[in-house]
């Protein structure tokens, strides 16, 4: 390990070409050094200044991301109790703020009282999001938080983004009412979305494939009535979690009918599943997972059979 150049994307102008050459040559001094300055070079990421640096200095580079996804993608012992610590502390924090959370307060209160729950736990060090969507904010789930008022009886759906613990990320949504008791058109398009979810993770074991989970799930069209699945690309999907927050598997419509992955014993990846009715509320589950030889250890614990109802 070494230090390196950096130019910023480009962002330091004219000094951009110098600091990429120095950052080329050091890569050739070090190539040269093991006697493999002709093997092929992964990169794991790449921009055009050093496309053309590399082209000049004969570098012959190939894609060293996909190695590196395919290797994050069996995780060892220490990496799954680490995984399911990081769920825990996901557990705790929907612990806390359904204690916390009530009409009058606006979501952005909500990720705060979250964040400083969060960042008070050891080894936490980085909380992409807490997304706190309520009323027509949650359908579609826009992902963020605002100054939105939360009213009495407004769905409220809150996720653990990339909550980082030691290096490893979470995801984890639970739908909350606020105030008053949902209604029965509210509980039963939760409990479609629940369904959705555990036929999803019933499909989880060694030896299956990603489409055989994301072929449980109806199309964009039936449901929604879009016209292609990408307009819903996360509405009913799944994604490897570990030192990425969005890893090997993916499983979505999208990608797994066509392009099928195989689960095997060490991965980790949530699955999470969404329905509603637009501009007025939506609920959105979902669930962190280890798969095992025996199958899913479901690592999230907070109740999710049906909406949390928050008096």
């Amino acid at each position: 390990m070494r230090y390196a150049y950096s130019w910023i994307k480009g962002a330091v102008g004219g000094a951009s070409r110098r600091q990429v050459q120095k950052f080329t040559n050091a890569i050739v001094e070090e190539m040269r050094k093991y006697h493999v300055e002709k093997a092929p070079l992964g990169v794991d990421f790449v921009d055009l200044n050093m496309i053309n640096a590399f082209k000049e200095a004969g570098i012959n580079w190939t894609d060293g991301a996909s190695p590196m996804v395919e290797a994050r993608a069996i995780k060892n012992e220490d990496e799954l109790e680490a995984m399911r610590i990081v769920a825990a502390i996901c557990d705790g924090c929907h612990s806390a703020i359904s204690h916390f959370i009530k009409p009058g307060m606006q979501e952005h209160q909500i990720t705060a009282f979250a964040m400083n729950f969060l960042y008070n736990i050891p080894g936490i060090e980085d909380v992409e999001d807490i997304i706190v969507s309520s009323g027509p904010n949650s359908w579609p789930n826009w992902r963020h938080f605002s100054d939105r008022i939360i009213q009495p009886g407004d769905l409220v759906i809150i996720d653990m983004a990339a909550v980082t613990w030691n290096g490893y990320k979470s995801c984890m949504y639970r739908t909350y009412c606020v105030g008053k008791k949902p209604t029965q058109e509210q509980r039963d398009y939760y409990k479609i979305a629940y369904e959705w979810l555990y036929q999803a993770i019933e499909k989880v074991k060694p030896g299956a494939t990603t489409k055989e989970i994301a072929e449980v799930w109806p199309s964009a069209m039936e449901t929604w009535g879009y016209k292609e699945e990408d307009q819903a690309a996360a509405n009913l999907w799944g994604h490897g979690l570990g030192l990425a927050q969005y890893d090997t598997p993916v499983i979505s419509r999208i990608y797994s009918l066509d392009f099928p992955v195989e689960i095997r014993p060490g991965m980790s990846f949530a699955l999470e599943t969404q329905h509603g009715k637009p501009l007025q509320w939506g609920v959105r589950l979902e669930e962190m997972m280890v798969v095992t030889e025996k199958g899913p250890e479901v690592t999230t614990q907070f109740p999710i059979e049906e909406i949390t109802v928050i008096d």
